[in-house]
């Protein structure tokens, strides 16, 4: 349920989807919300809660059941996603694992590796990571520098990634490469890494962020790291471009998705807020001033869902291009970044005490507009459809 718009209902929403919506809000209210603090000072989740969530069927939701998913559609993933952003969590790396790196596999690999990886990633047991950025790369792909040479049955990987969310607990790693530095992006090509116990493979410092202290980030290096030849996603190199570029609006749109969800979230804490504090003898939600801040953040919140619910809508019917996805991730992010201020504001100093969860939502916010890709970066993609 709609916390400003109790009775609001996604028209893509099925019956099915609004059950796992209520599943999915129930099992994060008690698996997740107690833990928020403890997380964030370890900086990661604890690797259990990966198999709890999937034994409660939250993982992999869009993956067919053939190979351990539960069969669903995008509609799935975004109706966990959004009650995950709900209750104010930026820890569990949810998006990463089930609605965009499982995808990779799910998309673009042989039956054989499907059939070996993602029944592990639908139960938690393992945990997925993309590694896509370099120091010195950011969004510019082509330009990675990790390479992968063919020796006998196994590639050699050799390189740096950073701001690799998972990397701590991921168990598979999809890994960005040139197996042809000559050809640019028709060189690059994607791996699976299973790194238990991987010669050349490092978990190097864990990122200090300005938000979203929970999430599991760290870079990664690899050094004369061995791949089998059977782990090259799809088993064809040069493919890895190509298979980057048409699932990055899943990544986009789930970020959108969770953005709004933030955003209402934040607006639904500051009305509670301003309903209990008093200034000059009155609760200051009866200040005319409160009255339109909060007015107008609604009237936000309304137009994000319905775009939101827009593009969701596209992707389940297969129809989403990646303007429209960036569309979604540009407005998303930076009306969330800007919703959540003006709440904080209401809350005076207290706005800036870390144990009030507008002041968590505000600095995880600002991570969100360049997470997955900057705002910058969004309006260079839509324009280019114009």
């Amino acid at each position: 349920m709609s916390p400003l718009f109790p009775d609001y209902r996604a028209p893509w929403e099925s019956d099915d989807q609004a059950a796992l919506r209520a599943h999915a809000r129930e099992f994060f209210a008690k698996e997740v919300v107690p833990n928020e603090e403890r997380y964030a000072k370890q900086h990661m989740v604890d690797r259990e809660l990966w198999t709890k969530a999937g034994a409660a069927g939250l993982l992999c939701l869009d993956v067919p059941e053939e190979f351990g998913g539960t069969g669903g559609d995008f509609g799935h993933e975004a109706v966990v996603g959004h009650e995950l952003a709900a209750v104010g969590n930026t820890s569990f790396g949810f998006a990463v694992h089930s609605t965009i790196v499982a995808h990779y596999i799910n998309n673009y690999a042989t039956d054989e590796q499907k059939k070996r990886w993602l029944p592990g990633c639908a139960s938690g047991e393992s945990v997925l990571a993309i590694a896509m950025t370099e120091p010195g790369t950011g969004s510019d792909l082509q330009s990675v520098r990790t390479t992968a040479v063919r020796d006998g049955d196994h590639y050699v990987i050799n390189g740096s990634k950073t701001f690799i969310s998972n990397a701590t607990h991921c168990d598979l790693l999809v890994i960005v490469a040139k197996t042809d530095p000559k050809q640019g992006a028709k060189g690059i090509s994607l791996f699976v890494a299973e790194t238990e116990d991987l010669p050349g493979f490092e978990r190097g410092r864990v990122l200090e962020k300005i938000g979203q202290h929970g999430q599991d980030t760290r870079e990664l290096s690899f050094t004369d790291m061995r791949v089998p030849a059977a782990n090259l996603l799809g088993g064809v190199e040069g493919q890895g471009f190509y298979q980057l570029m048409n699932q990055l609006q899943r990544e986009r749109l789930i970020l959108g998705v969770g953005a709004v969800a933030a955003a209402e979230a934040a607006v639904a804490e500051t009305i509670a807020y301003a309903k209990q504090r008093e200034a000059f003898g009155k609760p200051i939600l009866n200040f005319q001033n409160t009255k339109f801040v909060l007015a107008e953040c609604k009237a936000d919140v309304l137009a994000g869902k319905t775009l939101i619910d827009h593009c969701v809508a596209e992707q389940i019917a297969g129809r989403l291009d990646p303007a429209t996805a960036s569309i979604a991730k540009l407005w998303g992010t930076e009306k969330q970044k800007e919703i959540v201020d003006r709440c904080l504001q209401l809350f005076g100093g207290y706005g800036y005490m870390v144990e009030y969860p507008i002041a968590r939502m505000y600095a995880d916010a600002r991570v969100q507009t360049i997470y997955g890709g900057t705002s910058e970066i969004m309006k260079e993609l839509i324009g280019r459809s114009l």
